[in-house]
């Protein structure tokens, strides 16, 4: 009897250091990973991997102030972006709960001053859904330069995009609208008669004990906030202001890594919100090939390593911020990746670190191409730069990164250089020749530069790739129209 103890002992020892090993070595995995990220001028921010619910990774990465030479840790606070919408979601299912308001009924049952043409049309679950038709606010032309410097209240906010015309019948699609969480914070308002952002803290951040999350303001003073930066080619220069009560519920909140790890397993449990409710932000109402939307989340089934798994995650990005929050319910696995240099290649690192708990292989960190080629195509012209990219597709410590490549496309066409942009999206488009997006860059380009064929041409492909494309579709329609004239 004593040996079979023993012998069950040493067997948990062993099974104890098995475990711990493994943690360590894909611990070390993610460390080299997001170091080499950082070495190549993508990643500037902070992480936090756990596995079956545990934490076997967190770190901070670059620097949270660059004029301080302050770095980045795990504490760290971000402005989180439209990670934001899945508490906004949180809260509209918690008064569903409790019978304060109904998901299937027009958003003038709440709101009686809204514009009852179209109003009377929207429930609440087409705000949560993306599937109203109202026009993304964010999406105006010349929003960030004419509206979102300035501070609004909510009722006042509302009413620049409330009378716009419809994109679509309510729920005949999906197009993602930051006006429809901006609504649903509007919403939360006149039924708590609190604010959005009181309603949040006694709701979530409190009991949560979510000490190091809150809603944004500028003025305030706040310890261990990161500054916001954005990338200029190879440089940095400070993110353009943004008044927070603008991105309000679809994207006000900063946080930690560390305060995001205990909301994620918060969401395992039904200490403020019922099981029932609980499945209803995780079920998949829009579904596109094999991905879909819930509340305040995008679903997709992916198969790593044979088996199939179901993926929770949104991502966001605000002045000067870019982040992800990405979970796998089945082993209780979560990446979290908070990054204060702008858009970065997120989910890239994501797909990176989940291979990783799975053992599975990974691509490893690659320079973007694009940083080296703005400043040929900028300071020499299109051939030199066509030549430089010829030269750099035959390394292999190159990689071509579509947000990267369309970045760099648009810092040439906002300097006039509309040639050299072109060219720029055709890589693109050569690269990523089934992204929606790379076509509608490119059909942009040739509209600047004259080229109504060739727009119309590229802006049609855009949309039969992406149908999801409002914008795309006004714009074939009236370049259509001038062709038949």
């Amino acid at each position: 009897m004593k040996k079979s103890i023993k012998l069950i002992a040493l067997c948990a020892i062993l099974s104890f250091f098995t475990i711990t090993t493994f943690a360590q070595d894909k611990a070390k995995q993610i460390e080299d990973l997001l170091a080499k990220y950082t070495e190549y001028g993508q990643f500037n921010g902070s992480a936090l991997v756990a596995e079956n619910g545990k934490v076997i990774f967190k770190k901070g990465f670059g620097q949270a102030n660059m004029e301080w030479n302050i770095p980045n840790q795990p504490d760290t606070k971000f402005r989180l972006g439209s990670i934001s919408k899945q508490f906004t979601a949180f809260l509209i299912v918690k008064l569903a709960e409790e019978g304060k308001v109904k998901l299937d009924v027009p958003i003038t049952t709440y709101l009686p001053d809204y514009p009852k043409e179209n109003g009377d049309k929207i429930t609440i679950h087409h705000l949560l859904t993306h599937t109203s038709g109202i026009p993304n606010y964010t999406s105006a032309p010349n929003f960030l330069r004419e509206k979102s410097r300035n501070p609004s209240t909510p009722e006042e906010f509302v009413k620049t995009f409330n009378k716009l015309p419809l994109d679509f019948k309510p729920g005949e699609k999906f197009s993602y609208s930051n006006s429809g969480y901006f609504l649903l914070g509007y919403i939360i308002e006149k039924i708590t008669g609190k604010t959005y952002e009181q309603y949040l803290q006694e709701t979530i951040l409190t009991p949560l004990n979510l000490v190091n999350t809150g809603f944004d303001h500028s003025e305030v003073i706040l310890k261990n906030r990161a500054a916001g930066y954005e990338k200029q080619g190879k440089n940095y220069v400070n993110a353009s202001f943004i008044d927070m009560s603008i991105p309000y519920a679809a994207g006000s909140l900063y946080s930690t890594v560390e305060d995001l790890y205990l909301w994620d397993q918060a969401l395992y449990g039904n200490k403020i919100l019922s099981e029932k409710s609980m499945e209803s932000l995780f079920k998949s109402y829009i579904s596109s090939g094999n991905e879909g939307y819930g509340y305040g989340w995008f679903l997709s089934e992916e198969k790593i390593g044979g088996k199939q798994y179901k993926i929770i995650e949104h991502g966001g990005g605000i002045n000067g911020f870019n982040t992800i929050i990405s979970r796998v319910p089945a082993d209780k696995n979560l990446v979290l990746l908070l990054n204060n240099t702008g858009g970065t290649v997120l989910g890239e690192m994501n797909e990176a670190i989940r291979n990783i708990l799975y053992n599975q292989p990974y691509n490893q960190a690659k320079r973007s191409m694009a940083l080296e080629l703005l400043e040929v195509f900028k300071t020499k012209g299109t051939t030199a730069g066509v030549d430089t990219y010829k030269k750099l597709k035959n390394d292999s410590t190159y990689g071509i990164k579509e947000g990267d490549m369309n970045n760099v496309g648009y810092q040439l066409l906002q300097t006039g250089k509309k040639k050299e942009a072109i060219e720029i999206f055709k890589i693109n488009v050569e690269a990523f020749p089934k992204s929606g997006n790379v076509y509608d860059s490119l059909g942009e380009a040739y509209l600047a530069d004259g080229d109504k064929k060739l727009a119309l041409a590229n802006y049609s492909k855009s949309v039969e790739l992406d149908p999801s494309n409002e914008n795309g579709k006004k714009v074939v329609e009236e370049l259509s129209k001038n062709k038949s004239k």
